[in-house]
C-alpha cells in the first residue's frame, strides 16, 4: 500500500499500544516487589519526608515570627539528628518489628519535644506497626498501638512547642488565647482538646490504622498462600501414598498371577513328563501325546509370563512419563526392538474343558459337572473379572490336587449358578499312595481369598473325608442366575 503524499501516517494501534503498557507495568512491578528495593523505597520515603518537615518548618510556618533563631535551628538540628536514628531503626524492622515500633515511638516523642511536630514520624509509626501486623497476631499489633500511640497523643497534649507549631499549622496566632480553644466543642473539653493537639495526633491515628490495614492484609495474604501451599504439599503426599498404594496391589496382583501361571505349568509339566517317561516302552503313543502336551503347556505358561510381565512394564513405563524421568524414551526405544508381549484375553469359563483335559492328560481322574451351565459366560452373564476367578480357583485347586495328592481316585469339579452367586467347588479323595507331606507356601490359598475378597466373596480350603476341599462362592447379580 503506498501512502499519498502529505498523507500522515499509521497510528499505533491501541492493542499493541496497551500491550506494551501492560508488559512494562509487569516488569516495573516486578521490580518495585523485590525486598531490598521496597526497603530502599519505605526508608527513603520516610528519611526525605520526615526532613522535609523538619527543615522546611520555617518557610511554611513562619516559626522565627513566633520563636527566636537559636531555637528553630535547635529545632532543625534535632530533626536531623533524630530523623536519622529513625531511619536506622526501620532497618530492623522486619528482625525486631516491636522493638522498632517502641523505638519509633520513642523517637517520635523526643520529636514532639524538641520540635513541637512529629515531623515525619507518623509515617515511621505506621510503617512500624504495618511490620508487626505482619508477623504478629492480631491481639499483639493492637496492645503494640495502643502502648505507643497512647504515650505520643498524652505528649503533643502537654508539650509547649506542639501549641507553637500546631496553631501555626491551622493559620492562627499562637499568641491569640481563642486560637488555643476548639470552638466546636463546649465548656472545658474545648480548652482540653486544642485545634494544635487535633491537628497533631489525628494525622498519627489515621496513619497508624491504615498502617495496621495494610500489614493485616500482608500477613492475611501470607497465611492463604502458606495454607495453599500446605494443602498442594498435602494433595502431593497424598498422591504419592495412592500410587505407592496402586504399585502395592499391582505388585500383588502379577505376584498372584505368576503364582497361578508358574506354579500350574510347572506341576502339569512334572507330571506329564514323569508320565511320558513311564510309557515310553509300553505306550509310545499315550508317552507322545503327554509330551506334546507338556510342550502345548510350556509354550502356554510362556506366553502368559509375556503377557503378565507385558503389563508390568507398560505400567512402568506409564509411570515413568507421568514422572517425567530422562530415561524413558531411551528404555522405549530399547524395548521397541523386542517381541511384543501376547495380547490374547484372559482366561475364562469357556477355557474350563481344555483345562480339565489338560489335568487328565496329566494322569489327574477329573470329573466335572456343571461347566456348561448356562449363565456362566456370554456378554449378559459373568464379565472378565469375574470368569478369570473362576478359572484360577479351579486351575489352583487342581493343581494342588497333583501335587499334593498323587493317585488319588479322583477329584470332582463343580461349577454352579445359584441365585445371585456363582459356586466353585473342588474335591479331591486323597493321596492314593503314601507320599511324605509337604507343606506348601499356602499362596495359591492366599491368591483364591483375594480374588473372591474383590468380589464379596468367602472360600473355604480345607480337608474333607479322605481329601481335601476348597469351595468358593462369588457373588453375582441375580438377574441371569438358575438354581
Amino acid at each position: 500500500m503506498t501512502l499519498e503524499p502529505g498523507a500522515p501516517r499509521d497510528a499505533p494501534r491501541p492493542a499493541a499500544v496497551t500491550a506494551a503498557a501492560g508488559r512494562v507495568g509487569a516488569h516495573v512491578g516486578r521490580f518495585l516487589r523485590r525486598p531490598a528495593v521496597a526497603h530502599v523505597l519505605v526508608v527513603g520515603g520516610f528519611t526525605a519526608w520526615a526532613l522535609l518537615m523538619g527543615l522546611g518548618a520555617d518557610s511554611m510556618y513562619w516559626l522565627s515570627e513566633h520563636l527566636d533563631s537559636a531555637q528553630v535551628l535547635r529545632m532543625q538540628l534535632a530533626c536531623v539528628v533524630l530523623t536519622a536514628a529513625g531511619a536506622t531503626a526501620l532497618c530492623w524492622r522486619r528482625s525486631r518489628p516491636v522493638v522498632v515500633a517502641a523505638a519509633v515511638g520513642t523517637l517520635a516523642i523526643a520529636s514532639l519535644l524538641a520540635t513541637g511536630a512529629t515531623n515525619g514520624f507518623e509515617i515511621g509509626l505506621a510503617i512500624a506497626l504495618c511490620s508487626v501486623a505482619v508477623a504478629r497476631p492480631v491481639r499483639d499489633v493492637w496492645l503494640t498501638a495502643a502502648a505507643v500511640v497512647l504515650p505520643v497523643a498524652l505528649v503533643a497534649w502537654a508539650a509547649p512547642l506542639v501549641r507553637v507549631l500546631g496553631t501555626r499549622v491551622i493559620g492562627r496566632d499562637p499568641g491569640d488565647p481563642a486560637a488555643l480553644r476548639s470552638p466546636l466543642l463546649p465548656g472545658a473539653l474545648a480548652d482540653a482538646v486544642t485545634p494544635a493537639w487535633l491537628v497533631t495526633v489525628v494525622p498519627v491515628v489515621v496513619l497508624v490504622l491504615l498502617g495496621i490495614a495494610c500489614g493485616t492484609l500482608l500477613r492475611n495474604r501470607r497465611l492463604r498462600l502458606a495454607a495453599l501451599a500446605e494443602a498442594a504439599q498435602a494433595r502431593a503426599a497424598e498422591q504419592e501414598q495412592r500410587a505407592r498404594l496402586t504399585q502395592a496391589d499391582e505388585r500383588a496382583r502379577v505376584a498372584r498371577e505368576m503364582h497361578d501361571v508358574v506354579a500350574h505349568s510347572i506341576t502339569v509339566m512334572v507330571a506329564l513328563g514323569g508320565g511320558a517317561a513311564a510309557a515310553l516302552d509300553r505306550a509310545p503313543d499315550q508317552s507322545r501325546l503327554a509330551l506334546k502336551e507338556l510342550v502345548e503347556t510350556g509354550r502356554t505358561a510362556l506366553d502368559d509370563v509375556r503377557r503378565i510381565l507385558g503389563v508390568l512394564h507398560a505400567a512402568e513405563h506409564t509411570a515413568e512419563d507421568a514422572a517425567g524421568t530422562p530415561g524413558g524414551t531411551a528404555e522405549r526405544s530399547s524395548d521397541s526392538s523386542s517381541e511384543p508381549a501376547p495380547m490374547e484375553p484372559q482366561p475364562g469359563t469357556t477355557d474350563l474343558p481344555r483345562l480339565v483335559e489338560r489335568f487328565r492328560t496329566a494322569g489327574l481322574p477329573v470329573r466335572t459337572r456343571g461347566l456348561a451351565v448356562t449363565g456362566l459366560d456370554g456378554p449378559a452373564c459373568l464379565d472378565a473379572t469375574a470368569q478369570l476367578a473362576v478359572f484360577r480357583i479351579v486351575q489352583e485347586s487342581l493343581t494342588n490336587a497333583l501335587r499334593h495328592a498323587p493317585g488319588t481316585a479322583g477329584v470332582d469339579v463343580e461349577v454352579r449358578r445359584t441365585p445371585g452367586a456363582v459356586e466353585v467347588v473342588v474335591t479331591d479323595q486323597g493321596p492314593g499312595q503314601d507320599v511324605a507331606p509337604t507343606p506348601g507356601t499356602r499362596r495359591g490359598i492366599v491368591g483364591m481369598t483375594e480374588r473372591v475378597a474383590a468380589f464379596g466373596g468367602t472360600v473355604e480350603a480345607g480337608p474333607y473325608g479322605p481329601g481335601w476341599r476348597v469351595r468358593a462362592q462369588i457373588p453375582q447379580p441375580n438377574d441371569e442366575g438358575e438354581a
